[in-house]
């Protein structure tokens, strides 16, 4: 199908074409992220689909069947239903603060009667769409330097106060910084770029005093991990053994001692990645960086090539997201960063996670499925 073809609106709205555009390498790839996400939950079950393998695979095939019939819906929706995800997410974020369900000491989810959900991982979705929606109408100009900045400062602030407060710093710290990213991508001035990092490390000892004890003594961990080995320590000494252990070429498919001996806490979760490491070595985990770092480019190119500043700007967002994920988690895992419970995509066993790249990734393809539609913001918009 040749790109004059694709652009005449009868031709590029029929469904076959829009499969067709669809990038399906792409697809393939997360599917061999997920599967030796499958392939690790089943070694730390000692060789068992149950508890985790199983329900990874499938959840992560319904996910992909999601992400597809997302690609097919116009970026004008998207764009429409920008702002409207984002109040909902923030809603909701209002409503787990006031009557949510609480878990180990964080209220972070929200019952629903027939379900629960946690109102993060939508927020995830909805900031991204919600400043690429308001960086569309916004001239160059005023996206580099003016007060209408004040308007993402705050789409930002709002939701990343909320989370902190469940408290979930993780997960905060991550709207933060892809907030930030997307603002950044939209044209940023230098200036301020310059600013706001000054600005980080004079409020760092502010923002410590208000931490919760807990949070400061992850800090102290990450810092003094083997002052308490048997206690707060435990989890990053015991992902560095099994990291160093795996050497180069690993101990072999179910033979982690760290993971099997059940040594490594959260080793289906947040630390899937030490017992990769520890299994499959250096050669492993590499190969696993490199199926990453060819995701998050081939969602970039997919992401600039769209005609429209939403989609663009949206696509780099949701990928930012992605990115950040993986770059926490391995950072956390190594012991280079402070552990604040952030999984790594696609191989760590959880639902919802899974469910806001594989939205996120849906969104990405839409907007090489529909990279030629125009989309406006004034009159004649689709609102």
């Amino acid at each position: 199908m040749t790109a004059s073809a694709l652009t005449r609106p009868g031709q590029r709205d029929r469904l076959i074409v829009k499969l067709g555009e669809i990038d399906w390498l792409f697809c393939a790839l997360l599917t061999a992220i997920a599967g030796i996400g499958g392939l690790m939950l089943y070694s730390v079950a000692n060789g068992a689909w149950e508890p985790w393998a199983a329900k990874h695979l499938i959840r992560f095939g319904l996910c992909l069947l999601l992400c597809l019939v997302l690609a097919l819906i116009d970026i004008r929706v998207w764009f429409t239903c920008a702002y409207p995800v984002y109040l909902i997410g923030l809603v909701l974020l209002v409503a787990v603060a006031v009557h949510g369900d609480s878990s180990l000491g964080a209220k972070r989810w929200l019952n629903l009667h027939f379900t629960r959900i946690q109102p993060s991982e939508i927020m995830k979705i909805g900031l991204v769409l919600a400043l690429a929606r308001f960086y569309h109408g916004l001239s160059a100009q005023d996206a580099r330097l003016s007060w209408k900045l004040l308007a993402p400062a705050a789409m930002i602030a709002m939701p990343v106060l909320l989370v902190a407060k469940e408290p979930d710093l993780g997960t905060a710290i991550l709207l933060a910084l892809t907030g930030g990213a997307v603002v950044v991508l939209a044209g940023l001035s230098l200036r301020i770029i310059g600013f706001g990092a000054l600005g980080v490390l004079v409020a760092a000892p502010i923002l410590f005093k208000v931490m919760k004890p807990y949070q400061r003594d992850r800090l102290f961990t990450f810092l003094h991990p083997e002052q308490d080995p048997s206690g707060s320590g435990y989890h990053i000494l015991q992902s560095k053994i099994a990291l160093g252990s795996g050497g180069l070429l690993g101990k072999g498919f179910e033979l982690g001692s760290q993971s099997q001996l059940n040594f490594l806490p959260e080793k289906h979760t947040d630390f899937i990645f030490a017992t990769l490491a520890e299994e499959f070595g250096f050669i492993g985990c590499f190969s696993v960086l490199i199926l990453y770092l060819t995701v998050i480019l081939i969602a970039l190119r997919t992401s600039s090539l769209a005609h429209s500043h939403f989609g663009r700007l949206a696509g780099v967002g949701v990928t930012a997201t992605f990115a950040l994920y993986i770059f926490i988690n391995g950072a956390m895992v190594m012991g280079l960063a402070p552990v604040v419970g952030v999984p790594m995509p696609l191989m760590s066993f959880g639902g919802t996670v899974m469910v806001t790249v594989m939205v996120g990734f849906g969104l990405v393809q839409s907007t090489k499925v529909h990279r030629y539609t125009e989309v406006t913001s004034g009159k004649g918009a689709l609102l």
